[in-house]
């Protein structure tokens, strides 16, 4: 693919990451997929009491289901990566923390190294319909309310990764409930293509913490009895509530073609549009509606919708919603369709449920899987046709099996489709990535390469260097170019504090040397990696010479801990002769000696009223604000802390 030869509206995805029911990463939700896995599960005690709350029989105040789809260890962040106190990290929604991580890993997928973004226009696009954690907070009464929820308004989603990786493009939370990631990518690719920023991340996050949109929803009859979504079955009954974190990271194509990224697919058009008077209610979905997206979102991609080999569905499982949704898809993508190439529909929804405003992001994650792996994954739960879909009328079909997709000498194309109870309908075109082939690992021919990794903690650093000695014996590093390893850890990845470089001549002597065994002697980039290690940032054009691919790389280890109100870590309890490490452990949000600064470690003025509250609670004496305002370091907080335990005995 070169440049002339591509749309200049064209939209690459060139990175993504996520957070899902049973899947921490893309490659884990394939697999998934491909195995057809339903991960659904009993709802978590932690979310809420679905003992008190469940009734088989559908009642006011009760809910339908049991379970849903349930990201692992929502409470789990890496605080000191992101420079936070373990205090913030707690009152912090961990929508924004699940968020900030996951962000994170789409860059390094993308190859972005964070730093060269810095004070770039870049753009933050991101559906979300709940803040529930600040709403709980809130209910605990209102001598708990503090100035930190600010934090977790909702408008602070995207602007808390705008403010950590200092992108000044547009920064905006979508809520157009469940079209609201897919509207984030239309959003962030018209963007991209106006010239508005150079770069964009298209986010969805969804985490339920609590009950009551779905004793909303039971009471509408929308959820789904067993609590899984059986699109397109005679037995749907509405859709199994789902969790959910996505990322993607969009480039021009033409720029992400210039710049040498890898590219996983391409957004060749997206379409919005509301229902307006088409149906008889707001909340009631239009066949009209939806029919009008498919043909504008295709219109705008330049795509005959009878091409398209895939959809994506919406596909929650709802008896009102299904057939319409088939039915426009068998009406817009079906005309002119050969007979023998029947469309091909399905739903991730059926294997981890529908993640409500992130159910689209979801989606589109699960469709540049398909077009990367060239398979369409069997949609779990159809027994039984819906009767009121005409079935024999449309040149369309829902995989029971994994199935390839079809080989008709160009680029496949998928859509994605998501729908708002808003009547805001979406649709997102995708089409494959031209790539010439993944080349061979080269044979071993003398020639040594300098691999630099590097993390934020010992800890992390060590963890990493495991992972690329596996990644390099055995994982997707033993099929690649040893130089584009190195290259793409040299330039496309950011230098932590911390960092190991080993020189190797081939994957096992790289991966030999990060697990211990000696480096062979004389080498000559032997001198480079020792000023690497020491802090040094070594001229990597000069030393690699002509760029290296972007190839994929093992991602960042984070280290983290668990954060959660009204909880205290086991190690945080102690006497009160700890009292001054408990302040700098929940404050202070870098490393520190006695002679730091309080405000060097985070500890400015705010912090200093929350500490004075907290220190008069666990001290149960009255704290003098204007006194503990006079201390300037750590060393004279520690001998403070104890003239004030003193005093308490």
């Amino acid at each position: 693919m070169n440049r002339s030869d591509v749309d200049p509206r064209s939209v690459a995805v060139i990175g993504m990451a996520c957070r899902l029911p049973g899947a921490s990463a893309p490659d884990e939700l394939w697999a998934l997929l491909r195995d057809a896995v339903d991960v659904t599960s009993e709802t978590p005690r932690d979310r809420y009491d679905v003992d008190a709350l469940h009734s088989p029989e559908p009642r006011q105040g009760r809910m339908a289901a049991r379970r849903g789809g349930y990201v692992d260890r929502i409470a789990d962040f890496d605080a000191e990566f992101f420079g936070m106190s373990a205090t913030e990290a707690t009152e912090l929604d961990p929508q924004q923390r699940l968020l900030l991580m996951t962000a994170w890993d789409a860059l390094e997928d993308a190859g972005q190294c964070p730093d060269r973004l810095a004070g770039s226009r870049s753009g933050v696009f991101v559906g979300n319909a709940r803040a529930d954690h600040l709403e709980l907070a809130l209910r605990r009464g209102p001598e708990t309310v503090t100035a930190a929820q600010l934090n977790n308004f909702r408008s602070l989603l995207p602007a808390r990764l705008s403010h950590f990786f200092d992108f000044r493009g547009p920064s905006v939370v979508v809520d157009t409930a469940c079209s609201s990631s897919l509207v984030a990518v239309h959003q962030a690719v018209q963007s991209l293509r106006a010239g508005e920023s150079p770069l964009a991340l298209a986010a969805g996050v969804n985490i339920a913490l609590r009950p009551d949109e779905g004793l909303v929803l039971t009471h509408a009859g929308a959820m789904a009895g067993d609590g899984r979504c059986k699109f397109g079955d005679a037995g749907a009954d509405g859709y199994s509530p789902s969790d959910a974190v996505a990322v993607v990271v969009l480039k021009r194509l033409t720029d992400a073609l210039a710049d040498g990224d890898r590219i996983r697919a391409v957004v060749r058009g997206s379409a919005v549009g509301n229902d307006g008077r088409t149906s008889d209610t707001v909340l009631n979905p239009s066949l009209q509606g939806q029919l009008d997206v498919l043909r504008w979102a295709y219109e705008d991609a330049g795509v005959d919708p009878a091409d398209v080999d895939y959809v994506e569905a919406h596909g929650s499982g709802s008896p009102a919603l299904d057939p319409l949704e088939l039915r426009a898809l068998g009406e817009v993508l079906g005309k002119g369709r050969p007979a023998d190439r029947p469309l091909l529909v399905g739903s991730v929804k059926t294997n981890i449920g529908h993640a409500e405003a992130a159910g689209g992001m979801a989606g589109l994650v699960k469709a540049v899987l398909c077009l990367e792996h060239g398979q369409v994954p069997a949609s779990l739960n159809l027994d039984t046709p819906n009767p009121g879909v005409p079935w024999e009328d449309l040149p369309l079909v829902v995989p029971g099996k994994l199935r390839d997709l079809p080989d008709l000498g160009r680029p496949a194309v998928v859509g994605v489709g998501g729908q708002g109870s808003s009547a805001l309908n979406a649709h997102v075109v995708l089409g494959q990535a031209a790539t010439a082939g993944r080349p061979p690992a080269d044979a071993p021919d003398g020639t040594p390469y300098l691999l630099a990794i590097s993390a934020h903690s010992p800890a992390a650093l060590a963890e990493l260097a495991a992972a690329y000695a596996r990644y390099l014996r055995t994982g997707d590093g033993a099929r690649l170019p040893l130089r584009d390893i190195c290259h793409s850890a040299a330039t496309r990845r950011r230098h932590h504090e911390h960092r190991i470089a080993v020189v190797g001549r081939d994957h096992e002597e790289l991966a030999a040397a990060l697990t211990g065994a000696p480096a062979p002697e004389g080498q000559p980039l032997s001198a480079v990696a020792e000023r690497y290690r020491t802090g040094e940032e070594p001229d990597w054009d000069a030393l690699f010479g002509e760029p290296g691919r972007c190839v994929p790389l093992p991602a960042y280890p984070w280290q983290t801990r668990r954060y959660w109100p009204v909880e205290e870590p086991d190690d945080a309890r102690g006497d009160a002769e700890d009292l001054s490490a408990w302040v700098l452990r929940e404050h202070a949000r870098t490393g520190f000696d006695d002679g730091s600064a309080l405000t060097d470690i985070g500890i400015d003025s705010l912090a200093k009223l929350r500490i004075v509250v907290e220190l008069a609670k666990r001290c149960r004496q009255e704290v003098d604000p204007e006194e503990f305002g006079r201390l300037r370091t750590v060393g004279e907080l520690r001998r403070w802390t104890r003239t004030l335990v003193a005093a308490a005995r």
